[in-house]
């Protein structure tokens, strides 16, 4: 059996930045990238579980601590 290797995906770490955006409210979360120039967040993934926090991190090869916003 032959597996694909996964390919990590980038981002521009000079103009964006990883965070978690959270609802106040009902708790939902979605990671995301920042745009440090005019803050505009771009949507990645919704977060349901840790694991899927896990994920997004490897999927761009995050591993510093992401910031959370509301």
């Amino acid at each position: 059996m032959f597996f694909k290797k996964k390919k990590l995906k980038s981002y521009d770490k000079t103009k964006q930045k990883p965070v978690i955006r959270a609802s106040i409210c009902n708790g939902e979360q979605v990671a995301g990238f920042l745009n440090k120039e005019n803050g505009d967040f771009e949507e990645v993934m919704f977060l349901k579980t840790p694991k899927d926090l896990e994920e997004f991190k490897n999927l761009y090869g995050i591993t510093e601590t992401i910031e959370k916003i509301y």
